[in-house]
């Protein structure tokens, strides 16, 4: 089989960090990485353990290849060609998986697209991408009802075309995949990512679980593959590896389901988000037998870090990066001690910075920063130039978060942007205000994340009503309601306050560190 990922060998890390040199074949197509390679030579190897459906089925990758050869087949009959965006609207499952394969032999570039997203979410960002098919499920085609000019292609409802499609020759740099995400500002991003981003995340996936690819190794998460940390910390990784990835689908995380599919899918290795880790903690559920236990999307703590070592019986394994550019930074318990509170050090592979006011490396507290050459660096943001070269500055991408160095760990102090990290969930609270300014009773309205317990954040929403409408509960209701059917469903506000005016600059923007000011107040009441 190809070789198309930088193996790490357990050693000092420093040795590993010195010793490591990114070797990105020029011509490279992901489809080659996570199933075409293996099926030719392991055809019978279990590729995904799939218990989405009502029992459980090991899919081989040589089963996974003729899946997504299938479906590249009907994609090109329906004129879907090179460079074309084509979304994937499907939760966890087998199919999940060979859509973005089959998107990727042709030369095409996928969209992932999250199943708890609404009308208006989904019709923002398939618009922007100017996608006119769309990878679902019959669930599917009712949230895709009404987006003009867009087919819905569900592979289990059609005669699917029998036979192989090879594979087509792209570069490394040639788009691949459209991850959108939220900011403060604006409509949401799409990040656009090149054939090489896997290879990018590779080092870091390995490393945050304790090098993955051991004996016995088997692979899952709670998070949706829809988003980054699903589809690019765990499936394509485990693809890639030769790990074998557990497919179920979770609505809404649970401890019970949860111990269900570690027992029922044989897991060793997890990533799991942090709201995910609090409510098991919340429980006190321990769980035996696992390998590994990744975490990324806020710092855990000292206690948390205790309770897991008590819960699995192992150190959890902390990681760090953005949409934009993932997996910079994570934690090895089998090289180094965590530090509570930093996100790990820097990944093999990836020039970490924290950088001053003029911009240069300091090691006191600044912008987090990584080096343009990170393999899993997005290409730009989807037709935003202007965004785009905001994003950079000089050879550094800036991150949004301030952080800080102690010795060669990376302390997070916290984000520059007002993005909501709410349940795992990266929340922009633009397309929130966008909405409810839609409804005939707000005037104006800010929406902030307020601390909480579980969620790390909630949506908060302060909302100035227009002339003669009056604040009540049901009137809240109703815009929690009108928010949750036109976006998705975790994003609405699940605190409303009703307030005479917004604290504004005198160009008129909201001052949102006053209004998260107000909501971590009213916590300390």
């Amino acid at each position: 089989m190809t070789e198309m990922r930088p193996t790490l060998q357990e050693a000092p890390y420093a040795a590993l960090c010195d010793g490591f040199a990114w070797d990105i074949p020029a011509r490279l197509n992901m489809a080659v990485q996570v199933c075409d390679d293996w099926a030719t030579r392991m055809p019978e190897q279990v590729a995904i353990v799939d218990l989405s459906g009502e029992g459980a089925r090991d899919i081989t990758y040589g089963e996974l290849r003729s899946m997504a050869d299938r479906l590249a087949l009907a994609l090109v009959a329906r004129g879907v060609t090179r460079g074309d965006r084509v979304g994937v609207l499907r939760s966890q499952g087998a199919w999940c998986a060979a859509a973005h394969i089959a998107i990727w032999k042709i030369g095409a570039i996928s969209i992932p697209l999250f199943k708890l997203f609404k009308h208006d979410a989904l019709s923002s960002r398939v618009g922007d991408a100017g996608a006119r098919v769309i990878v679902t499920d019959a669930d599917g085609v009712g949230l895709l009802a009404g987006l003009a000019q867009v087919e819905a292609l569900v592979p289990e409802a059609c005669a699917l075309p029998d036979g192989r499609y090879e594979t087509v020759d792209t570069g490394a740099e040639e788009p691949a995949v459209l991850i959108y995400t939220s900011g403060t500002t604006g409509a949401p991003k799409g990040a656009l990512h090149g054939h090489r981003v896997l290879m990018g995340h590779l080092p870091g996936v390995e490393i945050s679980h304790d090098f993955l690819g051991q004996p016995g190794d088997c692979l899952w998460t709670p998070a949706d593959w829809a988003w980054i940390g699903g589809l690019f910390d765990v499936l394509m990784p485990g693809l890639a590896i030769g790990v074998p990835v557990v497919a179920a689908r979770m609505a809404k995380f649970g401890v019970d389901d949860c111990m269900r599919i570690i027992r029922k899918g044989h897991v060793k290795n997890v990533f799991f988000p942090p709201t995910a880790l609090r409510l098991l903690k919340a429980q006190d559920s321990h769980i035996a037998g696992l390998r590994s236990v990744a975490s990324g999307g806020e710092p855990l703590g000292a206690e948390m870090l205790d309770w897991g070592r008590r819960a699995f019986g192992l150190m959890i394994n902390e990681f760090y990066g953005q949409t934009e550019c993932n997996m910079v930074a994570s934690s090895c318990a089998a090289l180094f001690s965590p530090k509570p509170g930093c996100l790990g050090k820097a990944v093999p592979g990836h020039d970490l910075a924290v950088l001053d006011e003029n911009g240069a490396p300091t090691q006191a507290e600044g912008d987090v920063a990584i080096r343009r050459g990170s393999a899993s660096m997005m290409l730009e943001y989807w037709n935003k130039p202007e965004q785009t070269a905001e994003k950079f500055h000089g050879d550094w991408m800036l991150t949004g978060d301030r952080g800080i160095w102690e010795d060669d760990y990376l302390r997070f102090v916290g984000r520059e942007d007002d993005v909501i990290t709410s349940a795992g969930y990266r929340i922009g609270p633009a397309e929130i205000e966008d909405c409810l300014l839609t409804h005939n009773a707000v005037a104006t309205v800010g929406v902030v994340g307020k601390p909480d317990p579980v969620r790390t954040e909630i949506v908060k929403a302060y909302v100035v009503l227009k002339p003669g409408i009056e604040a009540s509960v049901s009137l809240a209701a109703e815009l929690q309601a009108y928010v949750k059917e036109r976006l998705a469903t975790y994003s609405y506000p699940r605190e409303i306050s009703f307030i005479e005016a917004l604290p504004m600059t005198v160009t008129g923007k909201v001052i949102r560190k006053d209004l998260k000011a107000r909501a971590a107040a009213e916590v300390a009441q």
